[in-house]
């Protein structure tokens, strides 16, 4: 399956927040939006880092409450890890495990063209299982 066929039935919506955005903001955005990072987005549209809670979670603890006063460029992962709508999740799974990520944005022609997180992989593959199990009970059935 590719990130594509994902894209399709999740949906192409991402979250975004600019690098001076404060860490309080962005924590009621994420709240809003119900998800676990956003992409940080420059004001031409390019993308500037990527902020998680794990992000905020990790500064709160060696920084202190200040950190929620400042801006997310000051938090953001900066080195992002992006996919292509042509490639595999597959390829993407094994990508979120060797880094230890859980967000990945998706760009199409340098664009930001959606978002996939570790749960939308999982969901996809629990789907393949039970596909492949309905066709496996469907071939022994007819045995």
């Amino acid at each position: 399956m590719r990130i594509a066929d994902l894209l399709r039935t999740k949906g192409a919506a991402v979250a975004t927040v600019a690098p001076g955005t404060t860490v309080t903001e962005l924590l009621a955005g994420l709240a809003r939006h119900n998800v676990g990072a956003m992409v940080v987005v420059t004001p031409e549209g390019g993308i500037a880092g990527i902020v998680s809670e794990r992000d905020v979670a990790r500064r709160l603890n060696d920084h202190g409450p200040t950190v929620l006063d400042g801006p997310v460029a000051d938090i953001m992962t900066k080195l992002v890890a992006s996919a292509g709508p042509e490639d595999s999740v597959d390829e993407l799974s094994v990508l979120m495990t060797e880094r230890r990520i859980r967000h990945v944005p998706v760009l199409e022609n340098g664009r930001l063209a959606g978002i996939i997180s570790i749960g939308d992989v999982v969901k996809s593959r629990i789907e393949q299982l039970e596909k492949s199990q309905e066709q496996l009970e469907a071939y022994i059935s007819q045995g």
